[in-house]
Parts: C-alpha cells; structure tokens; sequence
C-alpha cells in the first residue's frame, strides 16, 4: 500500500524534553493506525507535528504525495487533514448544527446550501441529527465526543486524526461510538487514533503503533501487537496523556 501520510525521522525537543525522536512512520491510503503509549509518551505532540502546531527540529513529512513538513495548519487544513482534540470545546452558545456549520464554511471551504447539505449528512452519520438545534453546551459527554467528530468531519478531512475519543465514556457510549467510527473508515477515510481504551482500537484499526519517549517501539497487526512482552511491560499502568 502506497503512504499516504509518512513521517521520516520526524524529531522535535523543548530544551531537554523530546517529544519526538527521529519518529518514522506510514500510513496508507485508507488505513486505519491506532497510536497507543504510556503518559507523556508524545502521541498528542505527534498530532501536533503531523497538522502544523509545532514545527520540527529534524526530519520531513510528506502527506498526498506532497512535502509538507513546512506548511501552515492552515494550508495542511485545506489539504484534508482534520482531528479531534482529547477535550471538546464546542461553541457551547451555539446549536449543533451551528457548530458543524463553522466547521464547514470555515474548514471545509463549503458555503449555503451545499455546507448545510454536507453537515446535515454529518450529522446522520454521527448520530446528532435529532439533535442538530440543542445547544452544544447542553450535551452529554457522548453527545460533546460526537459533536467533536462532526466537527472534524466537516473539514471534508482526507485524513481524519482521533485524540482519545473514547476516553470517559461507559461500556455501552463507547460500543455506540466505535460503531460510528467503523461505519466513517467503511466509507474510505484515513484514520489516525490514539486511544487508551484498546479494545475499541482493535475493534476499527488494521495496524496498531506503540510509541514511548517519542520513538516508535513496535509497529504491526493490532492483535500481535499487543501479545508482544515489551509492549505489555510498557503498557502496564497507562494513564491517559495529559
């Protein structure tokens, strides 16, 4: 499978903290990648590097067959890369649909009918339809962890990026919520998720990264992965990043 999004010896340190060191990776067109780590492990910094918050100190990034490593997040945004945040922070003044509509005009680059037609589409797919005129602020935490889905969705994302979406939620939100997210890689989006909640990983992806200290430390099929002794030992005792 061709890369669609690569990261060659992708480095980057604050001083004598390093959060990425020499990171390399590939995800394919269509794939779905689950990120997993300890605390402080650099997963949310690797996002961070992948969509244009922080800049590199070594290494390049190439994502739809163009060099990116020193492009805005904005232009990145344009190109179709959208992600989720680990805390939602809706327009909690705004409805739903208001809220996909930002993400839309704003994001997506749609206008008028056609950004209403596009969230209204979302929205059946997220689950938030009948809720489309509640004000985001009056949300579950499931309804808030969907909404921040919508959002990104919105973006017409090639490559969409999940930041610990399923975290806080109970057996039965999260089961509700892998299913969302099976039916979105279905329809051919790339994904990239991070996640502490494995087995909804395993659930969706088709190959699982293991990062700590911000290198890779394994890298393959999910299930084996997983069955590996160092990768256990590192797993023992994981917290979410803060």
């Amino acid at each position: 499978m061709a890369a669609f999004l690569q990261l060659d010896q992708v480095s980057k340190s604050f001083g004598s903290v390093t959060v990425a060191d020499g990171l390399s990776f590939e995800v394919g067109k269509g794939e779905a990648l689950g990120v997993i780590g300890p605390n402080g492990a650099g997963k949310t910094s690797m996002f961070n590097l992948i969509t244009g918050t922080l800049s590199p100190n070594s290494g390049a990034i190439h994502f739809d067959g163009s060099n990116i490593t020193g492009h805005s997040a904005a232009k990145r945004c344009r190109a179709g890369m959208a992600r989720s945040f680990q805390v939602p922070q809706p327009f909690s003044g705004m409805t739903v649909f208001e809220n996909a509509m930002i993400a839309a005009t704003q994001a997506g680059g749609m206008q008028g009918s056609e950004a209403e037609e596009y969230c209204i589409d979302v929205l059946e797919q997220t689950e938030l339809l009948d809720r489309a005129n509640v004000l985001a602020g009056g949300l579950t935490l499931l309804g808030r962890k969907r909404l921040e889905l919508t959002r990104a969705l919105c973006a017409k994302p090639k490559l969409l990026m999940l930041d610990e979406i399923a975290g806080g939620l109970t057996e039965a939100e999260c089961t509700s919520l892998v299913q969302t997210i099976k039916d979105i890689h279905g329809r051919g989006v790339t994904i990239i998720w991070i996640e502490h909640v494995v087995h909804a990983l395993l659930a969706v992806v088709d190959k699982l990264m293991v990062i700590d200290f911000g290198s890779k430390i394994a890298e393959g099929d999910p299930r084996t992965i997983m069955e590996s002794p160092e990768v256990q030992e590192i797993y023992l005792g994981i917290e979410a990043d803060a």
